[in-house]
């Protein structure tokens, strides 16, 4: 509340997201999903999801064209901090169905094995 007794309205996320839970389930029915990851070059090498597409956040703007505004995207990163602001950036550039993975390739990690975390 304000000095004044009004309410401040609740600001949550302006994105929508996908727990890491959710989004095993859906690689797991192998349904048709676009991983964006938007970290660098060198964490990729460290660890990723198989079948990611790299486009690290610096070069989205640039590059955001390889993109299908269409597709049903989830938006990666280490911690999910970089991916929030991706995927605001998608949501308001037209994408249909685009989402922040929740904590990000580090909370992954602990659904997939395949994925170490790092």
């Amino acid at each position: 509340m304000t000095a004044s007794g009004r309410s401040i309205p609740s600001q949550g996320p302006r994105y929508r997201s996908i727990t890491p839970g959710e989004l095993k389930e859906r690689l797991d029915r192998r349904e048709a999903l676009v991983l964006l990851d938007v970290r660098e070059p060198w964490e990729v090498a460290l660890a990723r999801i198989e079948g990611s597409k790299l486009i690290p956040m610096a070069e989205i703007l640039d590059r955001a064209a390889e993109l299908d505004p269409e597709a049903y995207t989830v938006v990666i990163c280490h911690h999910g901090a970089r991916s929030a602001y991706v995927t605001q950036l998608l949501d308001h550039s037209s994408f249909e169905a685009v989402y922040n993975l929740e904590g990000g390739l580090d909370t992954y990690s602990a659904v997939d094995d395949s994925v170490p975390r790092y």
